[in-house]
This record gives structure tokens, C-alpha cells and sequence, in this order.
């Protein structure tokens, strides 16, 4: 049976007199957040002390001669108070992401986006650059009038001024950030010079120090002072991927319903027992739960994956409970099971349930490993390579000799002296030119000839035969010996 012929319909144009222009991009509008105070609030404001503190002062703490952290790629050395790493120990990197991974999964099952309200760079220099636009261009209203007002000196005054604390604070981030990565005393004084105010002969930054400088500042300067919740809603892989994570009793912020509806206004002097008979909920449909959300959202709508977890919108809502003289918690940490069965308080019976034991057990041990690793390592690393340019030869005596080269690295910062011996093989001997004596964090390749008499040969026949390299770092006043033990290979010629 052949198919009938396919018909194009032709559309007709749309008259301007009853068209309509549908745009498929809508701006979106500028989220001023009110200024909240709470217990919340002081608990974030804490951890942004907590947490620039750390990040600004690290690079300036002195420790032994060097910044107590620095991962110095030049010299491939990564210095973190005592402990010198190499780039051998990328394992410790690995081990520190899958902490980082299950204390997420942790956290995150337990209650919710905490980080993402509390630790998460995003919000901290979000907090502080809205901190800084409320006290240079004032509270909400106030940067609403300011929007809307025509551009005139006052208002390119606050702008400029806002504008440029925020370009001074990113830049200080940015400068900040390569300070972990060149000593930040140098680089202080190579940004004297480069604006003039250092000495005559001093350098500017390099290229590339200049440039993560300006990158890591304007990047700051841009994720926190426009883009803010864009980055938490569409570039933030956090936000589409928790939902995976939540249970019915996670700990999320919730708006209690069951309470809070029908909402609407009502005169202070109404009582909260009243409320019933009037026909009211608690809510008061104030919308200030809406207004100091850094993300627009409105959570009485309930659980969005725009919500960061900041409780902004608790604090908020308790104070205006508290006005009302009505209980505190229409809006609060509460699982959706607790909502569901109408529990005002909190059951911490439903934080210890399977999935989370389960996630701190395996966190408690990758933990308690990746801490016994750390004490029990080596304070040195060897790596044994084979010269390639001559497998074996034939030397005095007819001994058969193999030559090796030994990257010895001291992972300690003091100076170490090191012994070479062999063993695997009757009679073999390890001779090393000079003493081999490293500088403190120092990496050397040292040539090691490895000769067997002819007698060991000629029992062990032709071929590649396994060897053992020892290398013994010698006994000081203030550290014992160590020594660290590597498998190579012994080639005897036909």
C-alpha cells in the first residue's frame, strides 16, 4: 500500500494588531536579600571568620624559614606545616578527595546543603560582598530606591565606592591565592615593585603570577558581587545532584504547612489562640521569608533545589514570630516524615539510621588510615631506574657490573645522610662514588654501580635476576635511622 503524500501547511504571519511578541529570554531581576540577624546568621558570620582566617592567614604564618603552607611546583615540593610531599605522594591528595567526598555524603544525609549555607566560597564572598553593598548603599529598600533612581553624582559616588571595595577585596583574594603557591613575602615585595614602591633592582611579578593574580581576583569580584545565585542555581553541579542524597529524614529547612495555612494579615492584638476561630494560620504573609533569601526563592512553596540551606529565612521568621508573641519554628530544620506525622520537635533518632551509620563508619575508617599513613610514612622516597645506555658489563676481575640510578628524595627539612646496599644476590656489591648527603627537602639522582663476582654469575646464568636496593638514612641526635627498601632487576650477558 503506497503512503499518501505528506501536506506542508503553511503558516500564516501574525498581524501586528493581534500578535503578540514573545521573547524567549527573560531578563533576570537583580535579588537585593534584606539583612537578617539570628542565631544562624551568627553561626555563618562565625564560619566566615572562621574560614578567611584561615585562607588570608596561612600563607603569612612563618614556619621553618618557609610559609607553614606552600605547594611550591617549581621545585615540585608541597610544604604543610612538617610535612614535605612530593609529587610521589599524590596518593595523600586522592585519600583527602574521598574524605572530602563521604564527609559531604555524610553532612548532606544528616542535614541537608550545610555546606553550601555555612563553609561554601560562594556564600562566604557572598556574605561579605553584600555586607559591604548594605553599608555602603543601605538595606534592601534602600538599593531598590537606588536602582530605579537616574544616574547622578550620589549614586555613581555609592556605586563606584561599592564597586571598588569589591575589586580590592577580590584582588587581595587573588593575591592571597597565589601566596600559596610563591612564598607571599616574595610576592608582596614583587607587587611593591611592580607598582614602585620597592627598592631599585626589584623584580615584578612573573607572567603567570601576575596573571592567576588577576584571574583568581576578577573571578571573586565577579562570582560574588553579580553572579551570587546564578552560580548556586546553574553552574553548581551540587544543586542538581543533592536530591540523590536527601531521604524523608534528612534535615532540611521546611515551612510547617500543616501550622502556618491559610496565612494572611491580621492585627497584632489577635491572639494565637484565636487564630482557629478566625480562620488563620500562623503565617502571616509578611514575605520577608522571601526577601532575605540570597536566592529568590519562596519556601513556603517547600523543598527547591535553588534552597542553599543558609536558614536565613528561620531567623527571619522567628523574629516575626516573636513579634506576634506566637511559638518560634513555623519555619525550621525538620525532616519531611517529621512534617508528615505533625512533630514540632525534632527526633534525633532519625539522624542515626542505616544510611547514615553506614556513611560514618566508612568515613571513620578511610580517616583513621588516611591519619596512620600520614605518621607512619617514610621520610624519604626512592625511586631505582635502570641505566639504559649499558645493561651490563664486564669490569676488573671479571665481575659483572649493572649501573642504577637512585632518585633519593629527604622529605624532611633537616639535612640527612643516606647508605646504599644491596641484597637478593651472593656477593653483590652497591658502590657509590661520593657520600651521599641530601640538603633538607632536597631530591637527587645518584649513580650506583652493582657488581657481582663471577662465580655469583655464572650460578645465576644469563638473564635479568631480581635485586633489592636498601637505602639507609643514617642515625642523627634527633631523628633514628630509616630505611626504605626498593625491588630492581640484575642482568648477567650471555
Amino acid at each position: 500500500m503506497s503512503r499518501p503524500a505528506s501536506r506542508v501547511i503553511p503558516i500564516a504571519p501574525v498581524s501586528d494588531d493581534t500578535g503578540e511578541m514573545v521573547s524567549l529570554y527573560a531578563k533576570q531581576a537583580t535579588i537585593h536579600a534584606r539583612s537578617v540577624h539570628g542565631w544562624f546568621a551568627a553561626w555563618r558570620w562565625a564560619l566566615v571568620w572562621l574560614t578567611q582566617l584561615v585562607f588570608y592567614g596561612l600563607p603569612w604564618l612563618p614556619w621553618n624559614g618557609r610559609p607553614a603552607v606552600l605547594f611550591d611546583l617549581g621545585a615540585r615540593r608541597f610544604y604543610i606545616f612538617d610535612l614535605v610531599l612530593y609529587p610521589q605522594d599524590f596518593i595523600y591528595l586522592t585519600g583527602l578527595l574521598i574524605l572530602s567526598a563521604y564527609g559531604l555524603f555524610l553532612f548532606t544525609a544528616v542535614a541537608g546543603r550545610l555546606w553550601c549555607g555555612y563553609a561554601c566560597p560562594q556564600t562566604v564572598y557572598t556574605e561579605i560582598f553584600m555586607w559591604v553593598e548594605h553599608h555602603i548603599e543601605g538595606d534592601r529598600q534602600a538599593r531598590l530606591k537606588l536602582d530605579a533612581a537616574p544616574w547622578g553624582a550620589a549614586k555613581l559616588a555609592r556605586r563606584s565606592a561599592k564597586h571598588a571595595v569589591w575589586l580590592a577585596i577580590g584582588l587581595w583574594t587573588g593575591f592571597t591565592f597565589v601566596g600559596y603557591f610563591t612564598p607571599i613575602r616574595e610576592l608582596g615585595g614583587e607587587v611593591l615593585a611592580l607598582i614602585g614602591l620597592a627598592g631599585p633592582g626589584s623584580a615584578g611579578p612573573g607572567p603567570w603570577e601576575a596573571f592567576w593574580v588577576l584571574f583568581y581576583g576578577f573571578a571573586t569580584y565577579g562570582n560574588a558581587g553579580f553572579m551570587r545565585e546564578q552560580v548556586c542555581k546553574y553552574m553548581c553541579p551540587y544543586a542538581r545532584f543533592q536530591s540523590a542524597m536527601f531521604d524523608h529524614d534528612t534535615l532540611i529547612i521546611s515551612y510547617d504547612g500543616g501550622r502556618g495555612e491559610p496565612r494572611g494579615s491580621r492585627p497584632r492584638s489577635l491572639a494565637h489562640d484565636a487564630l482557629a476561630a478566625q480562620g488563620k494560620g500562623d503565617c502571616i504573609d509578611c514575605t520577608l521569608c522571601v526577601q532575605v533569601c540570597p536566592t529568590g526563592i519562596d519556601i513556603r512553596e517547600g523543598l527547591q533545589y535553588e534552597c542553599i540551606g543558609c536558614a536565613a529565612c528561620i531567623d527571619v521568621c522567628n523574629g516575626v514570630m516573636d513579634k506576634m508573641a506566637y511559638p518560634r519554628g513555623l519555619i525550621r530544620y525538620a525532616t519531611q516524615n517529621g512534617l508528615t506525622a505533625g512533630q514540632s520537635r525534632l527526633d534525633w533518632r532519625r539522624v542515626f539510621r542505616p544510611r547514615v551509620l553506614v556513611y560514618g563508619v566508612i568515613l571513620l575508617l578511610i580517616s583513621v588510615g588516611f591519619v596512620t599513613s600520614l605518621v607512619l610514612r617514610s621520610p624519604m622516597r626512592v625511586d631505582v631506574v635502570r641505566d639504559r645506555g649499558t645493561l651490563a658489563r664486564l669490569v676488573d676481575e671479571g665481575r659483572i657490573e649493572n649501573v642504577y640510578r637512585l632518585q633519593i628524595m629527604n622529605a624532611t627539612e633537616s639535612e640527612q645522610r643516606y647508605r646504599v646496599v644491596v641484597s637478593g644476590i651472593a656477593g653483590a656489591q652497591a658502590q657509590v662514588r661520593d657520600e651521599v648527603r641530601l640538603a633538607p627537602a632536597e631530591s637527587r639522582w645518584v649513580p650506583v654501580a652493582v657488581q657481582v663476582p663471577p662465580q655469583s654469575a655464572a650460578a645465576l646464568g644469563p638473564g635479568a635476576h631480581p635485586l633489592r636496593f636498601e637505602i639507609i638514612r643514617e642515625a642523627d641526635g634527633m631523628q633514628p635511622a630509616a630505611s626504605v627498601s626498593e625491588k630492581s632487576t640484575f642482568v648477567v650477558p650471555r
